[in-house]
């Protein structure tokens, strides 16, 4: 078995792609799994309707490509919050949780990630911190009957742009089945924002860590960006990473139009990989 396994994001390629060539794409740049995006547009939401026959197909296609979806980006709360104050968008988000635990169970996806916001579009109040929270206990349980982890993004907002923050949800909630999924380059921005230990940010969330998204920023642009344009210190955010325990990464970046996309793929891939066979040889 494999010390570590890594993924990519489904948007590092093209749309336009069917499910068997996005599998192949991946497999053939050396990754180990898929992370599957369910954002907040229609078409992407729209898959949280598949009919079984629709789900049990892209199984059969994950078995036969010889590549498997395993995790969930699930941005469709930023358009649906679980803290919003209108009733039927509250509802909306309820349900679309429900739907992606059931989407995960159905495919074998072992881990959602979750947007970390009470609400997106509007102003965060004390009344949607607390319809966030209670919300939020829902999920757990819903997350818990179908033994799916949950883990949160950390976002570019302050309202949970930090482990430290995330974890303060993560006590308050205290279930096994909701820990932290962070994004180092989120992280990293905050840090250099606050003038605060980013690898302490990262070792504040030490035994609730399912994954990392390992992603390249700048202060003020938070994607679209390629390993090595950015100030993530990479070696240093896996080291700290490896250390508290986490063996799940995924490699986040996006498709941006570029007839080479696949050499992407290969690079980031290569890229993050010898660091990790540096760890994992350790």
């Amino acid at each position: 078995m494999k010390a570590y396994s890594i993924g990519l994001y489904e948007k590092a390629m093209p749309n336009t792609l069917t499910w068997k060539e996005k599998l192949e794409a991946a497999k053939e740049a050396g990754y180990d799994f898929v992370e599957i995006s369910i954002d907040e547009t229609d078409a992407k939401l729209a898959r949280l309707d598949w009919t079984k026959e629709e789900r049990l197909e892209l199984v059969k296609t994950m078995y036969e490509v010889g590549l498997p979806i395993r995790s969930m980006c699930l941005s469709g709360h930023r358009k649906y919050p679980l803290g919003s104050s209108d009733p039927a968008t509250e509802a909306r988000s309820l349900e679309i949780m429900e739907k992606a635990i059931q989407l995960a169970d159905d495919l074998g996806v072992r881990i959602i990630q979750l947007a970390g916001y009470d609400v997106y579009y509007d102003e965060s109040t004390p009344e949607t911190v607390e319809r966030f929270g209670r919300n939020l206990k829902k999920a757990a349980r819903m997350a818990a009957r179908a033994g799916v982890l949950m883990g949160f993004e950390t976002m570019e907002t302050e309202f949970m742009n930090t482990c430290e923050k995330s974890m303060k949800y993560v006590d308050k909630i205290n279930s096994t089945y909701l820990n932290v999924y962070p994004d180092c380059g989120n992280i990293n921005n905050a840090a250099i924002t606050y003038g605060t230990d980013v690898l302490a940010d990262l070792r504040s969330c030490d035994g609730h860590v399912v994954a990392m998204h390992l992603k390249e920023t700048v202060p003020g642009k938070f994607r679209d960006m390629m390993y090595g344009e950015g100030q993530v210190d990479f070696p240093a955010m896996i080291d700290t990473a490896w250390k508290i325990g986490v063996r799940r990464f995924v490699t986040e970046f996006w498709y941006l139009g570029k007839e080479d996309w696949k050499a992407d793929l290969h690079f980031a891939n290569s890229a993050m990989r010898k660091l990790l066979d540096q760890k994992a040889d350790d």
